[in-house]
């Protein structure tokens, strides 16, 4: 059975959230919990949010235990791009992109 958390609209750039992503595919929900507290990243903190959702989901909804559980996909997906503009030289504007991005983490009892 596949149980299912998505964060949506988050303020960090999607290439940076895909670092910490591809680090928790494959791994235990226990061992992913505890790899997400230590990583010292901006992204490391709203993917471990998004994976206790996803976990607190399956002991509640479907009752299944943290040890069966197992990471079957992190992906991070482009959100909406804030754009603004910032003074330069010679009265022209320099684009800044501010991107957001949707967290989803796909939990999976299937060995």
């Amino acid at each position: 059975m596949e149980i299912k958390s998505e964060t949506k609209f988050v303020r960090i750039s999607p290439s940076k959230a895909r670092e910490v992503a591809r680090l928790l595919q494959g791994k235990s929900a226990q061992e992913a919990l505890s790899l997400v507290h230590f990583i010292p990243r901006k992204a490391a903190r709203l993917f471990e949010k998004t994976l206790k959702s996803a976990i607190a989901n399956a002991e509640h909804n479907n009752e299944i235990a943290i040890e069966d559980l197992m990471v079957k996909e992190a992906v991070v997906g482009e959100g909406p791009t804030m754009k603004r503009f910032v003074a330069k030289a010679r009265g022209m504007a320099g684009r800044i992109n501010k991107r957001t991005s949707h967290l989803k983490v796909i939990l999976t009892n299937e060995r």
